[in-house]
């Protein structure tokens, strides 16, 4: 009877020796990033919206754009988005900066139609990049988890934040106000400039592909360690020691911008 026992008993205690010895070798869940499941399948969303939609449309834009127009294109989205700079440079004390910014501004979108040229940077002026996000750093909100956003990538509960209140700071935003007889009017040129912009930026990160290719492995963790890192260096001024988000930012020439391919 007690070899009996032993035969019925044996595998019930192998059982759960193999699921003790599993649940010891689980790796711990990390506290900056507890959505993990989430966010990995909202990283797959977008790399499949990518893949499928805006890669290809950005290779053809790319292909058809003669460089001076892509260019223009980019220097108009940028000058907007300088309104949303110097007042975020204000807020984090840079005063000085601030001006110099205020000045890039208005020489842009005067001397540099609207925008369209790059008078600024011809004087002097560089472009920085300031972000509302990066403002509450400064202040001391806490970033919160790890958060990726369908179709925006990678952020955090407090870049979300940031998000919404630098979209207010854009004109783009607002464009329905300024054609009050033709809200139709207004609306289809607020959804074209929001889809150029996005079309323009991706074209811009199409040369991230190889160096991504070279050095993700796991490019969920990449993204992930990437946005962190560029996010402490922006709020400190620490240099992210990872080397290959060292190589992205002299890939682009452009600063890492959103840390994601899309």
């Amino acid at each position: 009877m007690q070899h009996k026992n032993n035969k019925v008993l044996l595998p019930i205690v192998l059982s759960l020796g193999l699921m003790l010895s599993a649940c010891a070798t689980l790796p711990e869940t990390d506290p900056n990033d507890p959505w993990v499941g989430w966010n990995r399948g909202a990283q797959s969303f977008n790399e499949g919206v990518d893949f499928y939609a805006m890669k290809p449309i950005a290779q053809g834009y790319d292909w058809l754009m003669p460089n001076f127009v892509r260019q223009a294109v980019s220097n108009f989205f940028s000058n907007l988005d300088d309104i949303s700079v110097f007042i975020n440079a204000a807020l984090q004390g840079k005063f000085e900066q601030s001006g110099l910014d205020t000045a890039r501004f208005l020489v842009n979108s005067t001397l540099g139609v609207g925008g369209l040229l790059d008078v600024g940077t011809m004087l002097a002026l560089p472009k920085h990049r300031e972000d509302f996000d990066q403002t509450l750093g400064i202040w001391g909100v806490a970033s919160g988890p790890y958060l990726v956003l369908p179709l925006f990538g990678p952020s955090s509960p407090r870049g979300v934040v940031g998000l919404i209140v630098d979209a207010g700071l854009n004109p783009i935003s607002y464009m329905g106000f300024y054609c009050p007889g033709s809200p139709w009017v207004a609306t289809d040129i607020f959804v074209g400039l929001g889809v150029l912009k996005a079309i323009d930026s991706r074209a811009n990160k199409l040369a991230f592909e190889q160096v991504l290719s070279e050095a993700a492995l796991d490019r969920y963790e990449f993204f992930k360690n990437a946005y962190w890192a560029q996010r402490r260096y922006k709020i400190s001024g620490i240099l992210p020691p990872e080397e290959h988000i060292l190589k992205l930012e002299e890939k682009s020439g452009k600063g890492l911008g959103p840390v994601s391919p899309y």
